[in-house]
């Protein structure tokens, strides 16, 4: 009995000594922490986000101007580029949008935009990324300091 009297002593100090919840950033940590993210706002596009904002008839620089209340530059990478190509005829409305004047072109050596997008967006904190594929923004999520915008 004494035994067992000193491994639930063990146990109970074991258990005192693990996290079991970590307090949540605040909503506003992210603009503060962040100098570099200021007007006019980087939003690297996604596949999808081009594609639900054609099917929900959003025009994309003027509905990201109003959500973001200022200037904004919307970034496509070459591998968004090449899934929309990719996608063929159904889609190649969302590529003739994907190819407007006002979007800045980003060059990539990866195949796989989202790969591509979490590369980029960990090594230089000036992309807001505009997605609505859940496992993409799963992703995005682990990367600390990473504005995601999506449509609902």
């Amino acid at each position: 009995t004494a035994l067992s009297e000193i491994k639930d002593e063990a146990a109970v100090r074991y258990n005192k000594t693990q996290v079991t919840a970590i307090a949540a950033p605040s909503a506003h940590m992210f603009l503060s922490e962040n100098l570099a993210m200021k007007p006019p706002y980087h939003v690297w596009l996604d596949t999808n986000f081009i594609n639900f904002s054609m099917q929900n008839k959003i025009e994309i620089v003027e509905g990201l101007m109003d959500c973001l209340l200022a200037k904004v530059i919307p970034c496509v990478c070459d591998c968004v580029m090449a899934e929309l190509e990719k996608l063929g005829r159904k889609f190649r409305i969302a590529l003739k949008i994907a190819r407007d004047k006002r979007f800045k072109r980003l060059s990539c050596d990866t195949k796989y935009a989202d790969d591509c997008v979490c590369r980029t967006v960990s090594s230089n904190p000036v992309y807001i990324v505009a997605t609505c594929d859940q496992d993409l923004k799963r992703r995005l999520r682990k990367i600390p300091g990473v504005p995601i915008m999506y449509l609902s």
